[in-house]
């Protein structure tokens, strides 16, 4: 692929989400915004001329009109699968957001799809692009803290618009179970608790996790929070030499040393309105994903990054319904 800019068609007018991405691959110095695809007229119209590219309400014929380098897929939750595959099969690279897809025989059938065409096929675990996940990732591959002992996630907001029982598990926390693996290596066993007690399914979930190295951690996760709540995310991991913390995602890095009482701490600065917004994230994964798409190379986060969080949602769902731990290869 030569060094003009990469021709991006993003499917998904319907959500602020796809909004998102249309903007921010509209911004950039090499990439171009091609089209975009929606459901609805209204809304895939007025998507179009905000943007000032052409709008489809067929998949297919933006597909043969427009033979864009890249889709970026951002659509509703539950309605993942056949799109997808439609794009795979016309051949056409990828990225699309979390979750994968709901079904693990599906997203079998995805990752199946795009390995058969040798495809570049990226999901969007934007959460790894924080500058304070990537302080705690250079922090425990140095040896900051020693060898991980624990670790815990937690998350919690308003529910989306999935109707699936296990939405917030599998649609949310599924950051959840990609960072800790980021971070703390393969997770082994699941024993869950969850709770329906609001009526949206089961909203709110505690999982008690077994880590490859010995470790153990721990998940809640909930759609009866608020996104308001200071404090809506704080992931922590704890190793034999120290502490690492990370705090509403973008907000705060805090790096402790066992036994001392100072600790080294990271906020974004006054002017410095990148590293501390959450959008940016997103950014970043496309600095690392359009170098990869040009050189023929891997996505920096595959698609198979969905299919194991999609896994260890299924096992956590599989522990709760019987009520034992389930233990993973």
């Amino acid at each position: 692929m030569s060094e003009t800019p990469i021709r991006v068609a993003v499917v998904g007018t319907g959500a602020w989400w796809g909004r998102e991405h249309a903007r921010v691959w509209s911004v950039r110095d090499d990439a171009e915004l091609c089209a975009v695809v929606g459901r609805t007229e209204d809304k895939t119209s007025a998507m179009a001329r905000a943007f000032g590219v052409p709008g489809y309400t067929d998949l297919q014929r933006m597909l043969d009109s427009e033979a864009p380098d890249l889709v970026s897929m951002s659509l509703p939750n539950e309605g993942h699968f056949a799109p997808t595959l439609q794009v795979i099969e016309a051949g056409v690279p990828l990225l699309v957001e979390k979750p994968l897809v709901f079904d693990l025989g599906e997203a079998d059938a995805l990752l199946a799809a795009a390995r058969e065409r040798d495809l570049f096929f990226a999901i969007n675990f934007n959460h790894r692009y924080a500058p304070p996940v990537r302080m705690a990732a250079r922090a425990i591959g140095e040896g900051q803290i020693g060898e991980v002992v624990f670790a815990t996630w937690r998350f919690g907001g308003e529910p989306g618009t999935s109707t699936h029982p296990h939405a917030n598990l599998i649609e949310t926390q599924c950051h959840g179970f990609d960072m800790l693996e980021h971070l703390c290596g393969p997770i082994t066993s699941v024993a869950a608790r969850m709770t329906d007690r609001t009526g949206r399914g089961y909203s709110t979930v505690a999982l008690a996790l077994g880590f490859a190295s010995g470790g153990v951690g721990s998940l809640v996760g909930s759609y009866d929070s608020s996104y308001a709540y200071p404090g809506t995310h704080l992931l922590e991991v704890n190793g034999t030499q120290g502490r690492l913390l990370v705090e509403d995602t973008v907000a705060r890095f805090t790096l402790s040393r066992a036994g001392s009482e100072t600790r080294q701490v990271w906020e974004a600065g006054y002017f410095n309105d990148r590293d501390r917004g959450f959008h940016t994230m997103f950014e970043r994964h496309l600095d690392e994903l359009v170098p990869a798409l040009r050189s023929g190379g891997q996505p920096p986060v595959h698609a198979r990054a969905g299919r194991r969080a999609l896994e260890l949602a299924h096992a956590a769902i599989e522990s709760f319904t019987t009520d034992r731990s389930v233990h993973l290869m």
